[in-house]
C-alpha cells in the first residue's frame, strides 16, 4: 500500500453522473455507479434459493411468518457490478453514498451499505443539482443514512409486493392470464373506470338560445348571446341533469326549444337594440408556483404532448447533464440562490417594471410534502435560457418551460380588466363579456395551459369596443342556435395526474410508471390526448369494487400513503402497520383466502352496458359479445381497439350476423381465379385473396376500413381493396410518388416514408391527389433519434452499429436489429466486438435468417480487427 493514493468511493445511480461528478471532485475521489438497485425482492421462482422455495411464503419474497422481512436478491445480472464496487472499497478511505435524494435514493443507499459490508467510514452525501458549486459543497456536508426513511421506503415495497402478489393470481384466475393489480395503479383504473360509467350513463339534453353580432356607433363590432327573457334566465348546460338529459328539478330557468328560438329571433331582430348596464372590474394574476414533478408532468403533457414517462426520462437527462434540478420532488420552494437569479434575470431581461416588488416564496399547502428539499428548476445561478445553453429537441423545450416558469416567479402580477355590458331589446336581454389584460406582468414569461380545450387562456385578449350606459346599437346577425350537453370528459394524462395528487393517491415520482403500465396491461387505451379504459378495466374494476371495496377506495389508499409517511417521519412503526394491513383478522391475506371461494369467474368476465342488449365477457383471446338466437347461445368477438362506449345494438347486430354467416364469398380474382373472402376477426372485418396453400403460404389480406358498411361491399370495391396500397399521383414539391393504403391503423396516404391517416370523410379508394397532399402537410414528421454513442461499422455488411437510449433502457442497434445492453454495463464502455454477438443472439431469438453467421466475443473482435485495418496502399 505504500504509495498508493487512498481515495475515497463515490457511488451514485448512473453513468452519465458518474462522469460529470467525477470531473467535480478531482482525483481525491473514484466515482462509480450502481445503475440503480443492486438488490431486490425475487422476480422468479428461479431467483428464490433453493433452501427456501419450500417455505409457504417464498413466492411471495416476503416472510410474513417472522417480521415481514424482505428477501432480497442480488440478481445475476448485478453480480458483476457488485463486485467491481466491493475491489474499489478495498482501496477507499471511506464510502461515501450519493444516490438521488429522495426516498428511492435513500433505499438504494442502504442497500449499498448492505451489500458491500464496508469497512470504512460511511457517509451519506445528498445534492438537488449537479453544478461544480453544489457538489463540492454537498461532499462537505456529508450525513448519516436516514433509517426511518429507509424504513419507510421498505414498507411501501413490502405492502406493494403483497398487495400485488396476492391480488394478480386471483385476477388470472377469475378474469383474464397476465393481468396485474396494484395498490396505485388498480385505483388509478378505477378512477378512469368510473368517469366511464358516468360517460355511459350520460343522457344528453338540448336546448337553445340566441347569437348577434352588434355594432357601436363608431363601427366597433361584438358578440353578445341571450341572457334572459321577461326576467327569467335562459337555460345552459349547467342547469340539466346527466342521468336524465331533462332539466333538474330546482331548476328555476326558462328552456327553448327550435321553435321558441326561431320564434324569437324573428320578433327581436327588428328592434331597437340599446346597452343598459356596463360593468368593468379588476382581478389581479399571480405567479404560479414553480414546478414540482406532478405539476411538471401535467403542463408538459398539456403544453407540450408529452406522455408523463417522456417528461421523466427527458428531465432525468437534463438533472444528470446538469441543466435543472433533481426532478422528483414535491416541493416548491426555491433557494435564495435561484431567486437572487431569477430576479437579476428578471430586471435584465424585462425590465424594473416587470420586477416583483417583493422577493415572492411558496410554501407547500398538502401535508408530507417531501421527496427532495426544493422545486425543479434551471441549474445554477446564471439562468441561461434554452437557446443560450445550446438545447436542441425535446430537451429544449421542457427546459425553457421549467425556465420560464422558475423567472415568473419573481415577476410582477398581471393586471386584467374584465367587462360584462347587458343590452336590453324588446323583453330580453343580452350578454357581452370581455377582457383586456392593462399589464401583462409575469404573463411576458409564462402562461400556465388548460385542461378544457374550449377555455381561454388568462392572457388571451378580448376586450369589448368602449361602450356607455344608453348606447343605441345596431344587430347585424341574429342567429338562433342549438346546443346538446356534453358527457364529463375522459381523463388526460394531466388531469388523471392532478386527480391522483389532489385525492393523495401514490407519489407523484411514481405516476409516470403507473400511466405505462395499466396501458401495457390493457386496462387502458390511449384516444388522442384521452385515456379510454378497456372491456378488462371494466371487468377488473367491477370485480375489486365487489369484493375488496377497501382496497380500491381512494380515501382508504390515501391513508395508506399518511401511513407510509408517518413511518418516514418517525411518527409510526413499520411491523404494526403490516400486519394490521395483511395477517391480522380482516386484512388481505383472509380477505382473499375467504372470498376467492365465492367469485364466479363467469359471471366476473360478463359486463352487462347500459342500453346494449347482448352481454359482453371477457375472455383469453379479448372480449366478446354473447346472447340467445333461436334458442342457441351465439358469440362473436369484437374488433380489437373497439371501446366500450362504441358498442351499440347496432354494432352487435352486425358482428353476430357476421358471425353466423361465416365466410361469405363476394366472388372471383379474374387474374388468379380464387375467391375473395369477406371475414370477420378480432381486428374487424377483413378481405381475404383465396385461402391458406398446403405450403403453408398464407393467403392475402387487407382490413376494411371502420367507416365501411361491409353490406355494401361488391365484388369491384373488393378487388380494389385487394389491390392496396394504390398509387394517388406525384407529390407536387417533391416530385415523388404518394399511395395510399390500409395498414394497422386504418386507411392512410405515404410519401418519402411519412404516414397520415385519413379522415373519417375520406374513401382510400377515391381520395385524390389535392386531398391527400392536404393531409400529408397535417403529418408530424418523425424526426429520427440521435444515437448516444456510434460504434461502428459491421465488419460483414458495414451498415452501422450505434447505441440508443430507448423507453425500456438502452439498446444497441443494426438495420432492423435491437439488442438490449445489460443492465449493469455501462452503454458508454460498450464496445463494437461486445455489441455483435447480442445482436446475433437477438437476431436468432427473433427468427431473423442468420447471414453473418454466429459471432462470439472472441470471434467478433477477430473480424472487427480484420475489417478495420488499415490497407496497404496500392503501389503506383
Amino acid at each position: 500500500m505504500a504509495g498508493k493514493s487512498i481515495k475515497g468511493l463515490v457511488i451514485v445511480e448512473s453513468p452519465a453522473k458518474a462522469k460529470k461528478i467525477s470531473g467535480f471532485l478531482g482525483s481525491d475521489y473514484t466515482v462509480m455507479a450502481s445503475m440503480g438497485h443492486v438488490r431486490d425482492l425475487p422476480e422468479s421462482a428461479s431467483e428464490i434459493p433453493e433452501e427456501l422455495k419450500k417455505t409457504a411464503w417464498a413466492k411471495l419474497g416476503v416472510n410474513v411468518e417472522q417480521g415481514f422481512e424482505p428477501l432480497y436478491i442480488v440478481p445475476k445480472e448485478r453480480k458483476k457490478l457488485v463486485k467491481e464496487l466491493k475491489d474499489a472499497l478495498k482501496d477507499a478511505r471511506e464510502l461515501i453514498l450519493a444516490t438521488d435524494e429522495d426516498r428511492e435514493g435513500e433505499s438504494i443507499g442502504w442497500h449499498l451499505a448492505q451489500v458491500l459490508q464496508p469497512k470504512v467510514p460511511v457517509k451519506r452525501m445528498v445534492f438537488s443539482e449537479i453544478t461544480k458549486e453544489a457538489i463540492q459543497e454537498a461532499i462537505k456536508s456529508t450525513r448519516d443514512l436516514d433509517a426511518h426513511m429507509v424504513e419507510a421506503q421498505e414498507a411501501r415495497r413490502v405492502l406493494d409486493r403483497l398487495y400485488g402478489y396476492r391480488l394478480s393470481p386471483l385476477l388470472w384466475k377469475k378474469v383474464a392470464p397476465k393481468l396485474s393489480a396494484g395498490r396505485v395503479q388498480s385505483v388509478a383504473v378505477r378512477v378512469l373506470v368510473r368517469r366511464e360509467l358516468e360517460r355511459l350513463a350520460f343522457k344528453k339534453g338540448t336546448y337553445w338560445d340566441l347569437k348577434t353580432t352588434l355594432v357601436n356607433a363608431g363601427g366597433a363590432s361584438f358578440d353578445a348571446t341571450l341572457a334572459t327573457v321577461d326576467g327569467k334566465r335562459i337555460a345552459a348546460g349547467r342547469d340539466f341533469d346527466e342521468s336524465t338529459g331533462k332539466l333538474k328539478s330546482d331548476a328555476d330557468v326558462l328552456l327553448l326549444d327550435e321553435s321558441t328560438a326561431r320564434s324569437l329571433q324573428q320578433r327581436l331582430s327588428p328592434q331597437a337594440w340599446a346597452v343598459s348596464t356596463v360593468e368593468s372590474r379588476m382581478q389581479t394574476r399571480k405567479p404560479y408556483p414553480p414546478f414540482t414533478t406532478s405539476t411538471l408532468q401535467q403542463e408538459s403533457n398539456r403544453k407540450l404532448g408529452m406522455s408523463a414517462r417522456e417528461t421523466m426520462q427527458t428531465a432525468q437527462r437534463l438533472y444528470e447533464d446538469g441543466y435543472i434540478t433533481y426532478m422528483r420532488t414535491d416541493s416548491v420552494n426555491l433557494s435564495q440562490e435561484a431567486i437572487k437569479a431569477s430576479r437579476k434575470c428578471v430586471e435584465a431581461r424585462y425590465g424594473k417594471d416587470y420586477l416583483s416588488p417583493d422577493v415572492r416564496q411558496y410554501t407547500n399547502k398538502q401535508k408530507n410534502a417531501q421527496e427532495a428539499h426544493e422545486a425543479i428548476r434551471p441549474a445554477g445561478t446564471e439562468m441561461k435560457t434554452a437557446e443560450e445553453q445550446g438545447l436542441s429537441g425535446r430537451e429544449a423545450q421542457l427546459y425553457a418551460m421549467i425556465w420560464k416558469r422558475t423567472v415568473a416567479t419573481q415577476m410582477a402580477e398581471a393586471q386584467l380588466r374584465f367587462q360584462t355590458v347587458t343590452i336590453e331589446v324588446g323583453e330580453a336581454e343580452f350578454k357581452a363579456t370581455g377582457r383586456h389584460v392593462e399589464f401583462a406582468g409575469f404573463f411576458r414569461a409564462y402562461v400556465e395551459g388548460v385542461d378544457d380545450p374550449e377555455a381561454a387562456l388568462d392572457d388571451q385578449e378580448a376586450a369589448l369596443p368602449p361602450l356607455s350606459e344608453g348606447e343605441s346599437l345596431t344587430s347585424r346577425a341574429l342567429e338562433a342556435i342549438g346546443h346538446e350537453t356534453k358527457p364529463p370528459a375522459r381523463y388526460t394524462e394531466a388531469t388523471l395526474v392532478r386527480t391522483l395528487e389532489a385525492e393523495g393517491i401514490g407519489r407523484p415520482s411514481t405516476y409516470a410508471s403507473i400511466i405505462s403500465t395499466i396501458q401495457d396491461r390493457g386496462y387502458v387505451i390511449k384516444q388522442g390526448q384521452q385515456l379510454t379504459p378497456t372491456f378488462t378495466a371494466l371487468a377488473v374494476t367491477r370485480l375489486l369494487e365487489n369484493f375488496f371495496p377497501q382496497l380500491v377506495d381512494l380515501q382508504f389508499t390515501a391513508k395508506m400513503e399518511e401511513s407510509l409517511d408517518d413511518i418516514a417521519n418517525g411518527d409510526a412503526e413499520r411491523l404494526p402497520y403490516l400486519k394490521a394491513f395483511y395477517s391480522e383478522a380482516g386484512g388481505l391475506d383472509e380477505q382473499v383466502r375467504v372470498k376467492e371461494e365465492t367469485i364466479d369467474p363467469r359471471e366476473a368476465c360478463t359486463l352487462h352496458l347500459e342500453g346494449v342488449e347482448p352481454r359482453i365477457r371477457v375472455g383469453k383471446f379479448g372480449p366478446y359479445l354473447e346472447t340467445e338466437r333461436d334458442g342457441a347461445t351465439v358469440t362473436a368477438s369484437i374488433p380489437d381497439g373497439v371501446t366500450p362506449a362504441e358498442v351499440t345494438n347496432e354494432l352487435a347486430d352486425k358482428l353476430i350476423e357476421q358471425k353466423q354467416k361465416g365466410p361469405q364469398s363476394l366472388g372471383s380474382d379474374p387474374e388468379s381465379g380464387e375467391s375473395i373472402f369477406l371475414l370477420s376477426g378480432p381486428f374487424g372485418p377483413y378481405l381475404q385473396l383465396g385461402e391458406k396453400k398446403d405450403d403453408g403460404t398464407k393467403p392475402k389480406r387487407v382490413s376494411l376500413p371502420k367507416t365501411r358498411d361491409v353490406s355494401t361491399v361488391t365484388i369491384d370495391d373488393a378487388l380494389a381493396y385487394i389491390a392496396l396500397p394504390r398509387l394517388v399521383g406525384n407529390h407536387p414539391v417533391t416530385g415523388h410518388v404518394i399511395k395510399a393504403g390500409v395498414g394497422m391503423y386504418g386507411p392512410y396516404v405515404l410519401h418519402e416514408k411519412t404516414y397520415k391517416s385519413l379522415g373519417k370523410e375520406d374513401d382510400v379508394l377515391s381520395i385524390g391527389i389535392d386531398r391527400a397532399v392536404e393531409l400529408l402537410s397535417q403529418a408530424r414528421v418523425k424526426v429520427a433519434v440521435a444515437p448516444i454513442k456510434d460504434l461502428g461499422k459491421h465488419p460483414v455488411d458495414n451498415e452501422p452499429v450505434a447505441i440508443f437510449d430507448g423507453r425500456y433502457g438502452h439498446y444497441v442497434k443494426h438495420g432492423k436489429t435491437n439488442a438490449t445492453i445489460p443492465k449493469d454495463r455501462d452503454p458508454q464502455s460498450v464496445t463494437l466486438e461486445e455489441a455483435i454477438p447480442w445482436l446475433e443472439e437477438r437476431a436468432g431469438k427473433a427468427g431473423g435468417t442468420k447471414k453473418r453467421g454466429g459471432f462470439t466475443k472472441k470471434s467478433a473482435k477477430k473480424v472487427v480487427k480484420k475489417a478495420t485495418k488499415k490497407k496497404k496502399p496500392p503501389e503506383e
